[in-house]
C-alpha cells in the first residue's frame, strides 16, 4: 500500500540568454491530489497551472517516487509480474498509465 503525500520535481535548462525552469509540485489531501506546475522562461513572469484530481480518479495512482521504490522491491525479489500497469500522472499533469 504505497501512497505519495507530496512530490516536488524541478527541471532547469541553462540556455543563453534565456534560462528556463519548470517545477511541478504534487500534494495529496483528503479530497484527492493537487498538481501545481510553474514555468519560468527567462525574465518573463512565471506561468502557473493547477490541476486537481478526486480520490476516485486516483485509485491506485503511482507517482515517480513510489514507482522507483516499487521497482527496487521487484528487483530485490527478482520477479516481475506480467502486464503490470498502474494509473499515473505524466509530466504535463495529465492522468495516464504506467506499465512495467
Amino acid at each position: 500500500q504505497l501512497e505519495t503525500l507530496e512530490q516536488e520535481e524541478q527541471e532547469c535548462l541553462e540556455l543563453t540568454p534565456r534560462p528556463t525552469e519548470k517545477t511541478t509540485h504534487i500534494v495529496s489531501h483528503e479530497h484527492g491530489m493537487t498538481v501545481l506546475k510553474t514555468l519560468q522562461d527567462g525574465e518573463v513572469d512565471p506561468q502557473c497551472q493547477s490541476f486537481s484530481y478526486s480520490r476516485a480518479k486516483l485509485q491506485g495512482v503511482l507517482l515517480e517516487g513510489a514507482s522507483l521504490l516499487l521497482l527496487r522491491v521487484l528487483a530485490r525479489r527478482q520477479t516481475m509480474p506480467l502486464d503490470l500497469v498502474f494509473p499515473a500522472i505524466n509530466t504535463e499533469g495529465d492522468l495516464c498509465t504506467s506499465s512495467f
